[in-house]
């Protein structure tokens, strides 16, 4: 039996991806904050929390006590931040949760991945990243802060398809569409008006659908959007690939 792990796996897309991986067959382990956590029928947990680089080692050290292979990854967990906020290595909260942790785990499982699918998002296009400013949330901005984590994510997906082209290691990455989750809910007024027009968005399990799609795709190195490929941003990534090394001390 192939085993799945989702990160975020207990809510949301995440929560859709494990329900159809589960359905499929595979050893489905949902990553959650809570032990307590809801999760599909058939899928397991393990308890691990992305906020700094002390919580994703021990989540990595679970995963490898838990799993002697890892047929697919799939980072699915991210936060898009309201106010800024650190973590205790002085990063800003979504640059640790939603480019850092991947990173390090990758790196920290690489000798037991066989498939990783990154869920990114089509907004990276408006990101951008200032390696001195962008890691410690000098520039942060509610909207634009999401955007940039997402794009320094998406950058280094290249990167890992060359360090593992020859040990068959295969990596992806994927925009699932415009999914209705509590993803940037700000609470309050705000959080209500966003809810209703979100009631037009499509659902997790819609979200959920070209993610599962890559689980078993022959590729690497590539970006979807939904079921298309597009163009990844031709930028150069090998000084974001060294500061997340520095920064996560992974490798």
């Amino acid at each position: 039996m192939r085993t799945a792990v989702v990160t975020g796996g207990n809510r949301g897309i995440g929560y859709a991806v494990c329900e159809s991986l589960a359905h499929k067959g595979f050893r489905t382990i949902a990553v959650v904050r809570d032990p307590a956590a809801e999760v599909p029928r058939d899928v397991g947990t393990v308890h691990g929390d992305l906020a700094n680089k002390r919580t994703v080692a021990a989540l990595a050290t679970a995963l490898r006590d838990t799993c002697e292979t890892i047929d697919v990854l799939v980072h699915n967990a991210g936060v898009w931040p309201t106010r800024l906020r650190h973590n205790e290595d002085g990063i800003e909260e979504s640059f640790a949760v939603n480019h850092l942790a991947p990173f390090q785990l990758n790196l920290a499982l690489e000798d037991r991945l066989r498939r990783v699918v990154q869920v990114s998002a089509g907004l990276y296009v408006k990101g951008r990243v200032d390696l001195g400013r962008t890691p410690y949330g000098e520039d942060f901005h509610r909207m634009r802060t999401y955007c940039d984590t997402k794009r320094a994510n998406l950058l280094l997906v290249p990167l890992f398809a060359r360090r593992w082209q020859d040990a068959g290691v295969t990596i992806d990455a994927v925009h699932p569409g415009v999914i209705r989750t509590d993803l940037g809910d700000p609470g309050g007024a705000l959080g209500a008006v966003l809810r209703l027009v979100k009631r037009r968005w499509a659902t997790p399990a819609d979200g959920a659908v070209p993610i599962v799609r890559l689980v078993d795709d022959p590729g690497t190195g590539r970006y979807f959007n939904v079921d298309a490929e597009d163009a990844l941003p031709d930028e150069p990534a090998q000084a974001l690939w060294d500061q997340a090394r520095e920064l996560t001390g992974a490798g």
